[in-house]
């Protein structure tokens, strides 16, 4: 466990109207701007202050489990009887010919050359470590031939059934493995290669990016006779872990619980979203997720309105998303949650599969009616100053702050969004996407996850079923889309006076106050 060595005062925090306020950031030059948009999408390394290289850890002895993992570890150890939370499913989809034998080569390269995905847990004198099996020779994928089924639709419900079994299915943990593949064959020159990944081993990075540009290399590499051109990776996830753990104490760890300690001061706001149904006293944290998209002109206004505020495109996205929760809560101190890349801020993961994220929690202060263009500079002011500070687990912060946990709702906040990161260019008719088929469980009451792509701007909805119905979520998608293109032609309009509702949608949100 991590520990505070420096001075920060235990004890309740200090109310909000105490905290010196602190201005909204002015635009941010194109430069700067775009550095920012690629930190946020998992795509660049910038360090705050010098920090010590991340070198090999001690040999002879396991790893501990890094902060964030431990933070899940924790959770599904405390959480027995409900439906998996961190089983992702990542489908790698392939166009053209495929040589099969080629691709269980490759597939079984990146799991010699990656720790992390040979990686369980177990215990060691008191404290979670991770187990790193020996690679093996030969990975044999598991494949289904679905071209006897007569139509499209017919192969696509049974895809998606048999990989919702797996899917479903929990991990242990100890035993490992935390990856499951399937391929499945939909047509002739049409193959799916299907990942149930624990959440401990992967992150956007290593969905979008490094798992793809890998397998990619090596499946060119390999079917023309070459041996594989990728370098040996210089450090593994382990000895990350390891260095955090060495790293975020002292004077660091101080200065980061401190700046949470006034962010997160006072009273926490409990989000009064217009639920279907009351909520359980006891999160069973069952969910679903379902797809979405928004016009191509749409995702090019909102692009367009981000490069000319001198905003990130998930600062544009993330004022939205708080607008439409002040128009369906009325609520002037909202907090929404997102996964930050705090582990990838260092060159040496950069290539590395793993997870790097941690959750933080942007907190809006939405009194006096601010104009949407004074919201994207608070949020984008907000997101910088948590960049800065998001290596601390939520879950020490409550401790810090003395915060009891209620057992019915998420800790500081139970609503989320992200952008997930671009993916490179493959050479081949491959594309990959995340969160195509739930598992059942979900941490969040409502999570929305963003895909920019170059044919428009698409995405997923994880929400909790004990909460909300599907028709429920998918007026919100509209309303959101609606406020989108009200805010990209005209920002400077007051947030109370953006106006996406129509008639039939008044009833069932007032309702819902009440």
């Amino acid at each position: 466990m991590i520990s505070s060595q420096g001075s920060v005062q235990k004890g309740f925090p200090m109310d909000k109207s105490e905290m010196s306020p602190m201005p909204d950031v002015a635009p941010l030059s194109e430069v700067k701007r775009r550095l920012l948009e690629k930190y946020l999408r998992y795509d660049a390394a910038p360090m705050a202050a010098p920090m010590s290289a991340i070198v090999s850890r001690p040999s002879g002895e396991p790893a501990p489990l890094s902060l964030s993992q431990e933070q899940l570890w924790l959770r599904e150890r405390s959480t027995q009887g409900i439906p998996p939370l961190y089983n992702e499913c990542i489908t790698l989809r392939m166009t053209g010919q495929l040589d099969v034998p080629i691709l269980e080569r490759c597939f079984a390269e990146i799991i010699r050359r990656h720790e992390i995905w040979r990686t369980s847990y177990d215990i060691r004198n008191g404290q979670p470590v991770q187990l790193v099996r020996s690679p093996s020779e030969e990975v044999r994928l598991p494949m289904l031939d679905l071209r006897s089924l007569p139509t499209s639709s017919r192969r696509e419900a049974e895809a998606r059934r048999l990989i919702g079994e797996m899917v479903r299915q929990p991990f242990d943990l100890k035993e490992g493995p935390l990856l499951r593949a399937r391929l499945i064959r939909m047509d002739d020159f049409e193959y799916r290669l299907f990942l149930c990944a624990h959440l401990s081993i992967v992150d956007g990075v290593s969905v979008y990016q490094v798992f793809p540009s890998e397998l990619a290399v090596l499946y060119n590499a390999y079917s023309s006779g070459r041996s594989s051109p990728l370098r040996n990776l210089a450090v593994q996830f382990g000895d990350y872990a390891y260095w955090q753990r060495q790293w975020l104490q002292g004077e660091e760890l101080s200065r980061q619980v401190a700046y949470w300690s006034k962010q997160l001061a006072g009273e926490l706001p409990v989000l009064n979203w217009p639920n279907d149904r009351d909520r359980p006293p006891k999160e069973m944290f069952r969910g679903t997720i379902s797809p979405f998209s928004m016009p191509r002109q749409l995702g090019d206004a909102v692009k367009a309105l981000s490069q000319k505020e001198g905003v990130t495109l998930f600062t544009t996205l993330l004022a939205a998303f708080a607008t439409l929760l002040y128009c369906y809560t009325q609520q002037e101190d909202i907090i929404v949650g997102t996964l930050s890349p705090s582990g990838r801020k260092r060159t040496e993961v950069q290539k590395l599969l793993g997870y790097f994220l941690n959750p933080v929690a942007i907190r809006f202060d939405l009194t006096g009616n601010p104009t949407f263009r004074e919201l994207l500079r608070q949020g984008q002011r907000l997101i910088l100053e948590a960049i800065s500070n998001d290596d601390v687990p939520l879950e020490f912060l409550a401790q810090e702050l003395k915060i009891e946990p209620d057992p019915s709702r998420n800790l500081f906040f139970p609503v989320g969004i992200s952008l997930q990161p671009p993916m490179p260019q493959l050479d081949l008719e491959w594309s990959v996407t995340s969160m195509d088929i739930e598992s059942g469980g979900t941490p969040w009451d409502l999570y929305l996850a963003f895909i920019d792509r170059p044919g428009g701007m698409m995405g997923r909805v994880q929400f909790n079923t004990d909460l909300f119905e599907a028709e429920t979520i998918s007026r919100m998608l509209e309303h959101l889309q609606r406020l989108l293109e009200r805010v990209s032609t005209d920002p400077a309009q007051h947030i109370s006076e953006v106006k996406f509702l129509s008639n039939l949608d008044h009833a069932p949100i007032l309702a819902g106050r009440e």
